[in-house]
């Protein structure tokens, strides 16, 4: 355990080295919900397709899913693969630190990095523009957790079977935008035609955004999109482990 957190400290020094991607994994998100709510007006007026939620309160919980893919398939996936490729995990192997302790403090550094984005988010959403916190804060948790775990284990699958760090960010970015849209990114959930909704209940990224504004919004998320998100963390994952290779 002592070893572990030794390892994390120094991935969380590694990745506030990246400042260009340490700002993008953690205040973009904050600075995209200012920016909205400031040039955009209707945002932060009461939409009767919402039920006369605000547009900028429906575009939170979207915004954190756009932290946790940044977070996962660019910042998680390049690291992950970038170590396979220049032989970090290999000559770690050979030593009494395991490579799956660097894997673990990447994955801790990556989803505290994702909480602090959220957090942030949210911060600049409540005290800028009265956006007021998930009405179920449990069912909003929940679906936010699985999210997280559905794309961590999506981003460590690519890099499980990808050859080279390249490759990596190449597939993680055609995963990347089609991900963003079916989260919501250009169309939230409720506006989604019918057709695309449906797509996305069964996407990684739209079953957890969809879920995360059910609960926002004080309801509980669908079992179908809980019931997704699980079954990408035992698939993916699984594949993953059984998969990745050091070299």
């Amino acid at each position: 355990m002592v070893t572990l957190s030794k390892i994390i400290r120094v991935e969380a020094k590694l990745f506030l080295r990246d400042p260009v991607g340490a700002f993008f994994a953690v205040a973009f998100p904050a600075l995209l919900i200012l920016v909205l709510g400031l040039a955009m007006p209707g945002f932060r007026e009461p939409a009767d397709e919402l039920d006369g939620r605000l547009p900028l309160e429906a575009y939170l919980p979207i915004t954190m899913m756009l932290a946790i893919a940044t977070v996962t398939m660019m910042t998680l996936l390049n690291v992950v693969g970038s170590y396979r490729e220049r032989g970090i995990l290999r000559r770690l192997s050979t030593t009494p630190v395991s490579p799956t302790a660097v894997l673990v403090a990447q994955v801790a550094v990556n989803v505290a990095a994702l909480l602090v984005a959220c957090g942030l988010a949210w911060l600049v959403a409540a005290t800028v523009f009265d956006v007021p916190p998930p009405g179920n804060a449990a069912g909003f948790v929940l679906a936010f957790t699985l999210g997280a775990g559905a794309m961590c284990a999506l981003a460590l699958l690519v890099a499980a079977v990808t050859p080279s760090a390249r490759a990596s960010m190449g597939i993680g970015q055609l995963i990347y935008f089609p991900m963003m849209f079916f989260a919501g990114v250009w169309t939230p959930g409720p506006l989604m035609p019918d057709l695309v909704r449906r797509i996305a209940d069964f996407t990684p990224l739209g079953a957890a955004s969809l879920a995360v504004q059910d609960a926002w919004a004080g309801s509980w998320p669908t079992v179908t999109h809980l019931a997704v998100l699980v079954a990408f963390i035992v698939v993916l994952g699984g594949f993953a482990a059984r998969c990745f290779r050091w070299e």
